[in-house]
């Protein structure tokens, strides 16, 4: 039988993490309690090392593929603003006829 993954919210690998970096329990303990592998764990803290200096950079990291995505909301919003317009002027022509 073929092993699942298993997926884990953000607010638990957090809840994680800081139950190991504060000492609150061993790494053994966290393993066995919440059944993962020490690769795993490593991991999530190798991430959280890196990520955590951003917290307290005040800038916000963009994505590239966000940037793209507001701009073709951005485009749309323009359009519908447009046609919207246009549907009040031509109702308020049809009403006065």
């Amino acid at each position: 039988m073929a092993k699942t993954r298993r997926a884990f919210s953000a607010e638990f690998k957090l809840k994680v993490v800081m139950e190991y970096l504060t000492g609150q329990k061993r790494r053994v303990e966290i393993l066995r309690e919440y059944e993962l592998s020490d690769s795993t764990l490593e991991r999530w803290y190798k991430q959280f090392q890196e990520r955590a200096p951003q917290v307290f950079a005040g800038g916000v990291d963009w994505d590239p593929g966000e940037e793209k995505q507001i701009a073709e909301l951005e485009r749309i919003i323009g359009r519908l603003t447009v046609e919207l317009e246009a549907a009040k002027k031509a109702s308020k022509r049809l009403k006065s006829q």
